[in-house]
């Protein structure tokens, strides 16, 4: 969409940075709008904003250009799903290899190395990311389960293996013991309510039932895997409008081979991208 309002967006988890270009930007020089509050009011005011430059530009459409940061994009997402703004999503580290290309000096933002919103509003003009549709509903509330399982079993595995080691040990009060035990009930407690969610919604959203029964006729493919898996084909499928392919699959989990060569004497042991979803890697 490079005839309409390209906004970068460089998201944290209280606040945003937003810049953009329009096609009539003098010197083709993105405009930095200022930060927002990661929240609806910041949302209200980002909009507020970005209808004014619009109609000074005689524009109509608009396309946000996102980073991933594990989460914290996700609200100000729906918010832009809801006001019918196009959404993209480059991987930052291509992002940031396309800046260094192109001479910019990349910011390292919390020690992730993070493009900032003017950067990230250049690459949507000259890359054109292709656009991110709205994922189902019973996909994001599948995935968000996932991971609340995920870091209960973490935790209760540390509380678990806390009680172990003080089991016998001379010189401690009886309410430790006592205290982890009861913090290990509710965890226990707490896992089982999420995994009856999930269970429930794999069982009344029909299209998981289907493709559960395809995934887990797979050879390596089992009942710790298989939903993690299901959640990942379906953002792929969401992401590649059904065009992907296998080889681009396995890139974008980042189990891809990267080899190492420099020259003709220098050969390292290839490893993978792992670019992807660190979880699923290793569950895989």
């Amino acid at each position: 969409m490079t005839d309409g309002l390209i906004v970068g967006i460089d998201i944290a988890k209280k606040d945003f940075a937003v810049a953009y270009r329009t096609p009539r930007s003098l010197g083709k020089v993105e405009t930095e709008l200022g930060k927002f509050t990661n929240d609806p009011t910041g949302y209200g005011l980002l909009q507020e904003s970005l209808v004014r430059v619009c109609e000074e530009q005689g524009l109509c459409e608009i396309q946000l250009i996102l980073e991933a940061t594990g989460g914290y994009e996700a609200a100000l997402m729906a918010y832009a799903y809801e006001q019918g703004w196009g959404v993209s999503m480059p991987n930052p580290k291509q992002v940031r290899d396309w800046a260094k290309g192109v001479g910019y000096r990349t910011k390292t933002d919390r020690a992730q190395g993070a493009p900032d919103a003017r950067i990230l509003a250049h690459y949507g003009v000259e890359r054109e990311p292709p656009l991110r549709p709205q994922l189902a509903v019973e996909v994001t509330e599948l995935d968000s389960l996932l991971k609340r399982r995920q870091d209960l079993e973490k935790t209760l595995h540390q509380e678990q293996n806390r009680l172990s080691e003080i089991a016998g040990r001379p010189g401690l009060s009886p309410k430790v013991a006592e205290s982890l035990q009861q913090v290990i009930d509710a965890l226990t407690q707490a896992l089982t309510e999420i995994q009856a969610a999930i269970d429930d919604l794999c069982q009344t959203h029909e299209p998981f039932q289907q493709n559960l029964v395809r995934l887990l006729a797979l050879p390596g493919v089992g009942p710790k895997v298989v939903l993690p898996l299901l959640v990942k084909l379906c953002q792929w499928q969401n992401l590649t409008a059904g065009e992907g392919d296998a080889s681009g699959l396995v890139a974008f989990i980042g189990l891809d081979p990267q080899p190492y060569d420099s020259g003709r004497s220098v050969h390292k042991h290839p490893g993978i991208s792992k670019m992807g979803d660190n979880e699923l890697r290793r569950l895989l």
